[in-house]
């Protein structure tokens, strides 16, 4: 069938926050979505990096001095030609983090130079999970050959297995990697099945990723993964990928650094006084990031213009029964304890390791954990799949009504082996979970589980919180329509930016579980705060920026 309403995922007024009351908090305060790309970044086998001093911006107004990492202009026609920026990728200005490398499993360089005031003394980079065949210029240090003023460093690596790495500054780490010298490195696989097996990892049917293909193509949506597999392994296939460093930051020890580097001037490198003595304990971080931006600017589309120093958002969309591949890194000194509401994330990998399990001679499945909260340690990274199908919310999500004489409403719903729509994959409702097809919310709709409904709503008005919190339980445009009728009273019943032939998607809150890690600055909401858009199919992602 063609696309009722031809969207891009991009207008926040489209969101279903859950029944939460956190969640109803923050939607209220939320900006207007723009499109994102998967996993921005500068793809290719050879970069030139630059560390170099500016300053990156926070919500509540803050311009906060800092380091970061440059790339060079030669880097930027290596960039992923299905992910185009609005805005020069490698201008030559310091970002964070860092600019995330894409690579093919095996050898690649990065060159290092060192742009820092003189008084910070030398930097270098550590490359955890990857071989480090040589290092070649600059001077030597304690862990690593480090870029001197007058020296940049390169360093011949080797990636023998795919996966997300991390790479963050060797050199006086208390402070560089606090600054912002950290970064992603993904590493594709260089023999990604061509086809998808058995999906042990979502638990979905085994045709998940190339019916969710299939369904992509008859409505017109791109493809915007940098590969069909995180992994050389049939159950690592995904739908949809996104990366998210989670950081912390002290402007304390930002302040006093500029301090120490503003009164040391031009001095000369390595000269007697041209050092800094920068304190980095006691540690009292006040702004908590998602590659580098606090909520709500991570919902801002990738390279923003009023981010020029911190390029890459956190606003994933999916489609419903779509396998979500999440790269995740641990930066800064923190553990972050980040749940992702809507299911468990399933693990496939710690720093490039696929963890795998032998249940007979001929078969290998992943065995990764179900995790509720994707807690991130110093330096840690992980793969996981993220899937959400609506299965047992024990409602019709779509809000299909056979005594409507919308024909959307009358779509129907057959089930495969195990259950799901997916045979029509160019339905609004494709993945829908048959078994609660039909089921309205509620037969009355103020109605609760004793009105025939399976939950109780709160009163509408207060439901309705503010112009950015739609709160209408269904899928799809007009979808509140079709389900009760243009008359009808299940929330949000006509709010002026959410009105019941407005809605198209849910909204899962994805947080961190330390209180304090959603805030900015001590206010809340803010920090390390996102959601995840569940957008019906007639809504296109558009992933191009």
């Amino acid at each position: 069938m063609s696309a009722m309403t031809m969207k891009t995922a991009t207008s926040i007024n489209r969101l279903l926050p859950r029944l939460h009351i956190l969640a109803t908090a923050t939607a209220a305060l939320l900006l207007a979505a723009g499109a994102q790309a998967a996993a921005p970044g500068i793809q290719g086998t050879a970069f030139t990096l630059t560390a170099k001093p500016d300053y990156i911006s926070q919500p509540d107004g803050q311009s906060v001095y800092s380091w970061g990492y440059a790339c060079s202009a030669s880097n930027g026609a290596a960039r992923p030609s299905t992910i185009a920026a609005p805005l020069s990728v490698c201008s030559g200005s310091m970002q964070i983090p860092g600019p995330t490398l894409i690579v093919t499993q095996g050898t690649f360089t990065v060159t290092l130079n060192n742009g820092l005031p003189a008084a910070a003394g030398n930097t270098s980079i550590l490359f955890p999970g990857l071989t480090v065949v040589s290092a070649v210029g600059g001077a030597r240090g304690p862990l690593t050959q480090e870029a001197t003023p007058a020296s940049p460093v390169t360093y011949t690596l080797r990636a023998d297995s795919p996966g997300t790495r991390a790479y963050y500054s060797g050199t006086q780490g208390d402070l560089q990697v606090e600054m912002g010298l950290y970064g992603a490195i993904i590493v594709l696989p260089t023999a990604a099945p061509a086809a998808c097996g058995t999906l042990a990892s979502g638990g979905l049917p085994a045709n998940a990723p190339g019916a969710n293909r299939a369904a992509r193509a008859a409505w017109g949506e791109a493809d915007y993964r940098l590969a069909s597999a995180a992994y050389n392994q049939a159950e690592a296939c995904y739908d949809r990928e996104y990366l998210f460093q989670f950081s912390e930051m002290d402007p304390n020890i930002h302040e006093t650094a500029l301090a120490q580097v503003t009164a040391r001037g031009s001095c000369a490198a390595g000269s007697a006084g041209c050092s800094l003595e920068v304190p980095t304990e006691p540690y009292h971080p006040a702004y908590f990031m998602i590659n580098g931006r606090s909520m709500p600017d991570d919902m801002d589309p990738n390279y923003a213009p009023m981010y020029p120093h911190q390029p890459y958002n956190g606003n994933p969309h999916m489609h419903p029964g779509e396998l979500v591949l999440l790269r995740i890194i641990g930066q800064g000194r923190w553990q972050h304890p980040f749940h992702e509401h809507g299911n468990h994330v399933r693990v496939l990998a710690r720093d490039g390791n696929l963890i795998l399990a032998s249940t007979a001679a001929t078969e290998v499945n992943l065995a990764g954990p179900l995790l509720f909260t994707t807690t991130t340690t110093p330096g840690l990274a992980m793969d996981g799949i993220f899937a959400w199908t609506g299965k047992g919310l024990n409602w019709d999500a779509y809000g299909h009504n056979p005594a409507s004489g919308d024909s959307v409403a009358k779509l129907p719903c057959t089930p495969d082996t195990n259950g799901y729509n997916t045979g029509a994959t160019g339905a609004v409702n494709y993945f829908e979970w048959c078994q609660d097809h039909n089921k309205p919310m509620q037969a009355a709709p103020f109605g609760d589980v004793a009105g025939g409904g399976p939950v109780t709503l709160p009163d509408p008005n207060l439901f309705t919180n503010g112009p950015w919190f739609g709160g209408s339980p269904y899928l799809g445009p007009n979808a509140t329509v079709r389900a009760v009728g243009a008359t009808g009273t299940t929330p949000p019943s006509g709010t002026i930016a959410n009105s019941p032939t407005g809605e198209a998607g849910f909204a899962f809150m994805w947080h961190s579980h330390n209180e304090r890690e959603i805030t900015t600055n001590n206010i809340f909401p803010g920090g390390m705060l996102m959601m995840m858009l569940v957008d019906s199919r007639e809504f296109l992602i558009d992933e191009s920026n």
